[in-house]
């Protein structure tokens, strides 16, 4: 299979359900801030972290695959019989756990935190930024255009990162700087 196909030269791409629609179409749009986001994570896990940290960010990355599908799949085709597209409360309880886990491990918070820090803990706050924003896409869609475990997912998957981030710094000795 060639990985150039031709059939988007015209400035349109295909959903799931075989609609065509633009580039710049809003659904598109969301699953290419998503996309970003992954491949951010990518670059974040490149960059030297605990095993634990890079094994949630590793299961992460394939949900990230499952949230993409549900937004090119406005039909619902694929999602009902691909249990890997799929995204449940189990999975954004396992986020709230690792949240949980996470911050027992570090101070309460007192002010806002500076972006920075490590290599890493700076890539992941970079990464909550783009969650945010594909969240703010995903938002925009509409309420019935993807299940709302997946609006619930990509809310937490941020507040996921801000964590790691305070967390990876924790880990090296790298004090987060606080807003005063």
């Amino acid at each position: 299979m060639k990985i150039y196909t031709r059939t988007g030269d015209g400035g349109e791409t295909a959903l799931f359900d075989g609609t065509r629609v633009s580039k710049a179409d809003p659904r598109v749009d969301a699953y290419g801030h998503v996309d970003e986001l992954n491949a951010l994570l990518g670059q974040v896990r490149a960059a030297g972290l605990p095993r634990d940290i890079d094994d949630e960010l590793d299961r992460i990355q394939r949900d990230l695959f499952a949230v993409g599908a549900l937004l090119a799949d406005p039909s619902s085709r694929i999602a009902g019989r691909v249990t890997r597209a799929r995204l449940s409360s189990t999975d954004i309880q396992r986020l709230e756990q690792w949240i949980d886990a996470a911050e027992s491990e570090l101070p309460p918070l007192r002010r806002f935190i500076v972006p920075g820090g490590t290599s890493a803990a700076s890539a992941l706050h970079l990464a909550r930024t783009v969650c945010r924003r594909a969240e703010r896409h995903i938002v925009s869609l509409g309420p019935d255009a993807v299940p709302p475990e997946t609006v619930r997912y990509v809310n937490r998957l941020s507040d996921l990162l801000f964590v790691l981030a305070r967390l990876a710094n924790r880990r090296a000795n790298v004090p987060d700087r606080e807003w005063e």
